[in-house]
């Protein structure tokens, strides 16, 4: 039989982690969406991921063509609008860039466990070098392919600053909720230098 003590203790025990969390959720979105708040990057993300499926199920060669050249004028933009956020984020501090590799959301843990972290700063850096490879993709390159790669690149991008926001399993679960697809499959169809970049990235530190 449990003591009323300990129920009052467990009580106490999980008000304070779920304060704790709160807390430090609050404190890096704010800090983040600081950032992100100066550009549209969320906005053009959307336009490319609609204009991908329209130019692709465009029967019509003249339509077709259309579409792509407007996306990629939005995909200039999208870039440039990503690298100048990736640069203005390194200019925060190390502590504050911490991010915890624990499948989930543990207080502190970027401050009592730092082996088990990764810098957001690098993950940004990492982001913005395969969106610059994925759209300087050779001329040659099915127009679904090189589609599907920008895409997957996007969406590894944005699963990161969830994971900063939030906790590796929150993330994944809203990669799955809007786009219908698991981290693991996103994490397979980036390019394979961003996708061995980003695993380095997250390797256990010894």
């Amino acid at each position: 039989m449990i003591a009323p003590m300990e129920i009052v203790l467990f009580v106490l025990i999980a008000g304070g982690f779920s304060f704790f969390k709160a807390r430090s959720q609050q404190r890096r979105i704010a800090l983040l969406g600081g950032y992100l708040g100066r550009f549209e990057i969320e906005k053009l993300m959307q336009t490319l991921m609609d204009g991908y499926l329209r130019a692709l199920g465009e029967e019509h060669p003249e339509r077709q063509a259309q579409v792509w050249s407007y996306l990629a004028d939005q995909e200039e933009k999208l870039f440039e609008q990503f690298r100048q956020f990736s640069e203005a984020f390194s200019a925060v501090q190390e502590a504050d860039a911490r991010v915890s590799k624990f499948p989930i959301a543990l207080p502190g843990a970027d401050q009592w466990a730092p082996w088990a972290t990764f810098d957001m700063r690098l993950a940004l850096q990492i982001h913005a070098q395969g969106l610059a490879q994925a759209m300087a993709s050779s001329p040659s390159a099915h127009p679904k392919d090189r589609a599907f790669t920008i895409t997957a690149e996007l969406m590894l991008m944005q699963h990161t600053c969830h994971w900063f926001c939030r906790s590796r399993t929150v993330a994944s679960a809203r990669l799955l909720a809007r786009h219908k697809t698991r981290y693991e499959q996103v994490l397979a169809a980036v390019l394979p230098q961003t996708r061995q970049a980003y695993l380095r990235l997250l390797k256990p530190t010894p």
